[in-house]
């Protein structure tokens, strides 16, 4: 028996499925990590694989980044977590409101999820409306109300008029699917003819531009444009998720559009490899939070929001992604994309792939789906998917359970050389099973 599987073995005895999150279970065990430097990932067997999934999207700079472990370090040393302030909470939330033109004014929590969370029940607060509305398959967290629709099915999805509001954990109490409008993405016409039907309760519409689980497709502008003019039209909120895409730009997803967000929810890159989350926008809105003039009509607390360690890392690890930065790592993820698009013309396998900024997605079909239910993955493409990824793994790759992939700023054009090959491996295994 492997390390890897006597470690599981163990695993399974003390945690549901062996874990505390399942994105690292694999058939038939998953595996362990002995350490990371850069984009290089060694498991406890010695295998290295490069690391295209970089934890989901929360490691810009790759692992043990240099910088920001030497500013954690000194952090340390005078401590982890105090009932008093901090100068660099203040800090970094400095750097960030200067990042974004959308960025009044921010407070860091401890997720996405809770981020996230946080901006609905803001905007619950600042409109005094019930309802969200958000895109069918779009992924925003465990919160009851974000979660809805995300994983619809064929056989639930309901008609592209008016999707279906279908739960995700059994038992979600069915107030809360009421309270949740859900909306095609990329389909201006529809989606406004479902806002309006909704108009006088709906306090925020919920939208991240490149969504993950849609297919890491590009929100079209004008479906940007006319769902912002919808929501100051009806004294609604506009909420942009960028928990994973505000690596796109220097200034987020959002830096691509000609359109302000209300409230923008953030997490992952922005916490330097430690837990965080945040959520930004106009000063009117985040004050909600503010409780140093009466009651606040939405109070905000959390022991670990803000804590030194992960301002510490979050700071360093955004100063480090300055544009720069930014624009040699978008011109990598280019030279990525377009490798692996040679590579499934060189195989001839039946493939596309989507992305922006340092995210793509390799879809086994030959269009490139353009909303959710496009994406979505039917039997065969589950079983070319898995064997693909399979494929890159054992080769080694790391990526992400969707097939997707995410550039850190420690690669180099090499690694990309590294990964075509690799995948062109995994096209050519797929097209024989076509």
């Amino acid at each position: 028996m492997s390390p890897s599987e006597q470690i599981y073995e163990r695993a399974k005895r003390v945690m549901p499925g062996g874990c505390s999150r399942n994105t690292i279970l694999r058939k038939p065990h998953p595996v362990y990590v002995k350490h990371a430097k850069g984009c290089i990932v060694t498991d406890i067997e010695g295998k290295e694989r490069i690391d295209f999934a970089n934890n989901v999207a929360s490691l810009i700079h790759g692992h043990a980044h240099p910088a920001t472990i030497n500013a954690v370090g000194e952090q340390l040393q005078r401590g982890t977590a105090y009932t008093v302030g901090t100068e660099i909470e203040v800090s970094y939330a400095e750097q960030m409101v200067k990042r974004c033109a959308s960025f009044e004014k921010i407070r860091f929590v401890n997720s996405g999820t809770e981020a996230v969370m946080s901006c609905i029940k803001a905007a619950r607060a600042y409109t005094n409306k019930p309802k969200i509305a958000k895109v069918e398959g779009s992924y925003h967290g465990l919160y009851d109300y974000a979660e809805v629709s995300q994983t619809a099915k064929p056989n639930n999805w309901g008609d592209i008029e008016h999707p279906a509001r279908v739960p995700v954990s059994q038992g979600t109490p069915q107030g809360a699917l009421d309270d949740v409008v859900i909306i095609p993405f990329n389909d201006t016409v529809r989606a406004i003819k479902i806002l309006d039907e909704h108009k006088d309760s709906i306090a925020a519409v919920l939208l991240d531009l490149l969504p993950h689980r849609i297919g890491v497709i590009p929100a079209d502008p004008s479906f940007v444009k006319a769902l912002r003019n919808w929501a100051t039209e009806n004294q609604a909120l506009l909420i942009f998720d960028e928990v994973i895409t505000f690596r796109t730009n220097y200034d987020g997803a959002q830096g691509s559009y000609d359109v302000k967000p209300d409230l923008t929810a953030m997490g992952k890159m922005i916490g330097g490899g430690f837990p965080v989350g945040a959520l930004s926008g106009r000063a009117d809105i985040m004050d909600v939070m503010n409780p140093l003039n009466g009651p606040a009509r939405f109070p905000h607390y959390g022991t670990f929001s803000a804590n030194p360690i992960t301002m510490t890392a979050g700071k360093t690890a955004m100063e480090w992604f300055n544009q720069q930065a930014v624009i040699r790592l978008n011109k990598l993820s280019d030279l990525a994309r377009s490798a692996i698009e040679e590579g499934i013309k060189i195989s001839g396998v039946s493939a596309c792939v989507t992305g922006a900024g340092s995210m793509f997605r390799i879809h086994f079909k030959e269009l490139a789906p353009t909303n959710y239910r496009s994406a979505f993955i039917n039997s065969d493409e589950q079983r070319y998917l898995a064997t693909f990824l399979d494929h890159v793994f054992d080769e080694g790759l790391l990526m992400i359970e969707t097939g997707s992939g995410l550039l850190s700023t420690a690669m180099t054009s090499a690694e990309i050389d590294q990964m075509a090959d690799i995948m062109l491996g995994g096209f050519r295994k797929v097209k024989a099973l076509q």
